[in-house]
């Protein structure tokens, strides 16, 4: 029970500490046309959150190997807030808007992987694969709370969608601090940039590592612009729901998918379940693509390919876990994790350039090809990793 408690503070946590995730994505239709914003700066300023993360991810996650993760969670905290309570007092244009997405993504480095290092400190034995799907799928609910609470605080003010989001880092601050009794970390004393450029060399870890970037290119891509299609959408046609609030039940639907998909890849062949679902998500891209001027249909493929994108997401962090030394998993989930948000940062930013190039916001075509772009790499990792058959040995 105690094990189960520990996971439970940490994923509620960890919804709290994600309430301003989102609010771009959800206010992108809104700022992009107040701001005067091409598609590629728009991308670019949701691109700007997952480049701070990718930023800090190193030295944050890779301090959880020596200091406990508790620690560094609650400074990521504090620094998350600024980033949100900053964009509110003083985002006026791209270039303020992107730095203050930076801070806010780089809060984010310093509570998503360390929450999960504080996590795999204080729990262990055969149930961590399954606590691992359960804490990383909460990485969806806090996506998704964050988008309903910005589409439903935007009908305010848009500034207070941002407030709010800077709030909800102070809640999870207070659950660590109450909930969570400090530990050594289980780590070595290999300096931080050594160990995470010595993680590299183990094969089964880049192979989990490149398979995250490929999925996170897809995930981190289609939640900066979920929105986006989806209003374009109900240019088109009747939707039935705003499209904040249609984006934050879709990526509720993926919850259960990343805890169901990690089950399946622990009982079959781990390496082969990873390469289907991502070949399928990668089809489903272009589908998705294709049905955006017909709006049911757009949202009936979007559940869909919110499932399959996400049927891996746990799949592929149980098994980094299960192939990383203990003693450098703190150096082993920063690699990880900038890969994972690198991507994520890029995505973003060549769906928005794709979709300018295409014709802009308003042609169904360039959308297509926009949300086609999400799917471009788990349609080659399949193939890449077909030429190195031990690249992505299964755990």
């Amino acid at each position: 029970m105690k094990d189960a408690s520990t996971v439970l503070l940490l994923c509620v946590a960890a919804i709290f500490s994600m309430t301003g995730f989102s609010t771009w994505p959800a206010l992108l239709p809104e700022l992009q046309a107040a701001w005067g914003l091409s598609g590629k700066a728009a991308g670019a300023i949701g691109g700007s959150y997952f480049a701070g993360y990718m930023l800090a991810v190193p030295v944050l996650s890779g301090l959880t190997d020596r200091i406990d993760a508790r620690r560094v969670y609650v400074g990521a905290c504090l620094l998350a807030s600024v980033g949100h309570f900053g964009f509110a007092l003083l985002a006026t244009d791209a270039v303020s808007a992107c730095l203050l997405q930076a801070i806010g993504g780089a809060g984010l480095a310093g509570t998503y992987m360390p929450g999960l290092k504080a996590l795999t400190d204080r729990v262990g034995g055969s149930r961590l694969p399954r606590y691992i799907a359960f804490y990383t799928s909460t990485f969806g609910i806090g996506a998704a709370v964050s988008y309903a609470l910005s589409g439903w605080l935007a009908l305010i003010d848009w500034r207070a969608a941002f407030i709010v989001g800077g709030l909800g880092p102070f809640v999870a601050i207070a659950l660590i601090l109450r909930g969570l009794a400090p530990v050594a970390p289980h780590g070595g004393h290999v300096p931080g940039v050594a160990a995470q450029l010595g993680a590299l060399k183990d094969r089964a870890v880049r192979g989990y590592v490149l398979g995250y970037a490929a999925h996170c290119w897809e995930l981190f891509g289609l939640r900066s612009w979920i929105v986006g299609l989806l209003a374009f959408s109900a240019t088109q046609g009747s939707l039935p729901l705003a499209p904040a609030t249609a984006a934050a039940l879709i990526n509720l639907v993926g919850i259960p998918a990343s805890i169901l998909g990690n089950e399946f890849a622990g009982r079959h062949d781990r390496r082969r379940t990873i390469l289907a679902i991502m070949l399928a998500s990668g089809v489903l891209a272009w589908a998705v693509g294709a049905a955006a001027s017909w709006p049911l249909a757009l949202l009936f493929l979007l559940l869909i390919y919110q499932v399959v994108v996400m049927a891996d997401s746990a799949a592929l962090t149980a098994g980094l876990v299960a192939v990383a030394d203990p003693a450098r998993r703190g150096a082993v989930m920063a690699v990880y994790s900038m890969a994972g948000f690198g991507a994520g940062f890029l995505s973003p930013l060549v769906a928005g350039a794709v979709l300018d190039a295409g014709g802009g916001g308003s042609s169904a075509l360039a959308w297509m090809l926009a949300t086609g772009s999400l799917g471009i790499w788990c349609l080659l990792a399949p193939l890449a990793l077909r030429r190195r058959p031990d690249a992505g040995d299964s755990a």
